[in-house]
């Protein structure tokens, strides 16, 4: 048990230590060139300027990459990444506070075993590389003591956190009735008789039959509750035909942006390190004789092909970058496929292996000019609303209505009765949403803003209670809906007369059914049979049979086994396995964020908006 925790214990520290170097490798690392040092504190813990744009530009790059598409700030403020980076940073700044106010602190001895474990700082045989520790510090943008000043205080925060999230535990009883539960089985026999199987003679209704099921049924024809609300828009979209792009204009963004539209070719490459020379030109020998492949040379040596990624990368890159310039000529040289080297590098003398070309792309001024003025012209759109926006705003403290500030202004004037459900046009905007379900009679209008660069007012003139519609008004679908109701329960009444004539020793061939059986059925086995089956089946008695309503269809079911739950089988035993790691997480996650609200609640959480605001104008 001991070594159990131990494990755990490590697992946690190195967790951090990897977040806490997140965005330190590749090329062109930056730090945030601002002069304001911090953004915020907890308690005495301050959280530093270039951790938060380090942690947004990482989150914003994770997105682009799982997404294949370009983000702009814009759009990830509207997905709420800024707040998500935010919120973890104050998480992370309360738990080292805490540590601090407790006493808690690692001594050099674990200062450098937390250094040793950190893969980015080790050379080639894994040993701590003071060279690649330098190297990697200094494109991160950061010295020595600083990183060691943090990576200290991750690891007592870590010890803090992994005191409430270790040792959580639930009692047997618990799993025990989970695995009853969800490891109980049935075997079944059952068929399906749908429209097609049966002649259904459902006679046209009459009105009063209509009149009857519309009362029945109200609520299927009830509007919810309606806030009816007038507002105001303006978005980039509807300002970018009348914005004018010179051509300087766009001669200048293109030459500003030359490097997205000439792109040197590329390579996917792949970067094995060795010891020495010898052993460099050894390996290379046996791949080039077919003796052995590459991803087996990696497995060799105790690594795997992530480890050797080197992504896509331009000559120069490998050129420009000081410890891979005699690799520029190896890898731009190699065809798809080929291993070349060794090339040597600061980690000592490499392999590389060329896994695709991406070729050289060239987009001509001419045929960028269509982007490049869309783009011109909806950022030159922006800058409009953002200029008029407050203007919009004092309007409306002058007592200027919506409607004489849409008279005057680009604003268009709109009404939407929003339900909550709405997503045409402005109700699919998530800040207008907000508004709409936050907005009260008497509530003065005010601008706010769109996450596209568009802004708003809005105004509830009324809210209607939930009403049934007029009859007359879904007459159609009152039929609609009686028809189906008609026909589900012919279906079940000629599924529930086969079901009796089947307890009485018929077969189902003998009633011209085709029987399906299923053995071993658990209640998460969706898709063996329809829900409502694999719910009724959990009541019956074995040999019992019933019919059972399946929506459009009806199902006979028989149960002929109840098999009970296997406690010491492969299956039941990962099941407890499963409830007993999930259902600790979950109350250690819910201990954790009690203990993260608790510090943040006695030590204060203290955020500077200007200086937020300055790490979020080197993204724009």
């Amino acid at each position: 048990m001991a070594d159990k925790k131990s494990g755990a214990g490590k697992f946690l520290v190195y967790g951090l230590l990897g977040l806490l170097l997140l965005g330190l490798g590749g090329f062109g690392a930056t730090n945030f060139s601002g002069t304001v040092r911090s953004i915020g504190k907890v308690g005495e813990a301050e959280i530093s300027t270039n951790d938060y744009f380090r942690s947004l530009r990482n989150q914003i790059n994770t997105l682009q990459q799982q997404t294949g598409q370009a983000l702009s700030f814009q759009q990830a403020q509207a997905l709420g990444l800024t707040q998500q980076v935010l919120s973890q940073l104050v998480v992370t700044a309360a738990l080292e506070n805490e540590a601090d106010v407790l006493g808690i602190s690692i001594g050099d001895s674990r200062l450098a075993e937390d250094l040793r474990a950190i893969r980015a700082f080790q050379g080639a045989d894994g040993s701590f590389n003071r060279d690649a520790y330098k190297l990697t510090l200094d494109n991160a943008g950061l010295t020595e003591r600083d990183f060691e000043e943090k990576l200290r205080n991750e690891s007592a925060s870590s010890l803090l956190q992994g005191a409430v999230l270790a040792g959580v535990r639930l009692p047997d009883t618990y799993v025990d009735t989970l695995i009853g539960y969800t490891g109980e089985r049935r075997n079944i026999t059952w068929a399906e008789i749908n429209a097609d199987a049966v002649e259904l003679d459902i006679a046209d209704p009459t009105e009063e039959a209509l009149r009857a099921h519309y009362d029945d049924n109200i609520a299927l024809f009830t509007r919810p509750e309606t806030r009816q609300i007038t507002y105001v828009l303006l978005t980039p979209e509807m300002l970018v035909d009348t914005v004018e792009v010179d051509e300087d204009s766009l001669r200048a963004a293109y030459d500003e942006r030359k490097e997205e539209f000439d792109l040197p070719e590329r390579r996917l490459v792949e970067r094995l390190v060795f010891n020495d020379t010898a052993a460099a030109e050894a390996a290379l020998a046996r791949v080039t004789s077919g003796e052995i492949a590459f991803e087996d040379l990696v497995e060799e040596r105790g690594l795997e092909l992530a480890d050797t990624d080197m992504g896509d990368v331009t000559r120069g890159d490998l050129a420009g970058a000081a410890d891979l310039a005699g690799a520029a000529d190896l890898v731009f040289g190699g065809e798809v496929g080929q291993v070349v080297g060794p090339a040597p590098t600061t980690l000592g003398p490499a392999l590389f292996r060329i896994n695709a070309v991406l070729p050289a792309q060239l987009t001509s001024f001419e045929d960028a000019v269509p982007g490049l003025r869309g783009e011109l012209a909806l950022d030159r759109a922006r800058r409009v609303i953002e200029t008029q926006a407050q203007g919009f705003d004092d309007e409306l403290a002058a007592g200027v209505t919506l409607e004489e500030l849409a008279d005057t202004t680009d604003l268009t004037l709109g009404t939407i009765g929003w339900t909550g459900d709405n997503d045409e046009d402005i109700a699919g905007y998530p800040a207008f949403r907000d508004a709409a379900d936050d907005v009260q009679d008497g509530d003065y209008p005010a601008i706010a803003a769109l996450g596209d660069g568009g802004v708003f007012a809005l105004r509830l003139d009324q809210t209607d209670a939930p009403a049934p519609i007029p009859f007359d008004e879904v007459r159609v679908r009152v039929e609609a809906d009686w028809r189906a109701a008609q026909e589900a329960d012919a279906l079940l009444k000629q599924a529930e007369t086969l079901a009796a004539q089947l307890g009485e020793g018929v077969t189902f061939e003998g009633l011209d059914l085709t029987p399906a059986t299923e053995t071993d059925l658990t209640r998460t086995a969706l898709g063996a049979v329809p829900r409502p089956v694999l719910d009724a089946m959990f009541e019956m008695t074995p040999g019992e049979v019933r019919a059972v309503q399946t929506g459009d269809s009806a199902i006979i079911v028989r149960l002929d086994d109840v098999l009970e739950v296997d406690r010491e089988g492969d299956q039941a035993l990962q099941l407890a396995q499963l409830f007993r790691d999930q259902a600790a997480q979950d109350v250690a996650q819910d201990l954790f964020s009690a203990l993260a609200t608790d510090i943040q609640a006695r030590a204060g959480v203290e955020l500077d908006q200007a200086a937020i605001n300055a790490v979020h104008a080197n993204f724009q």
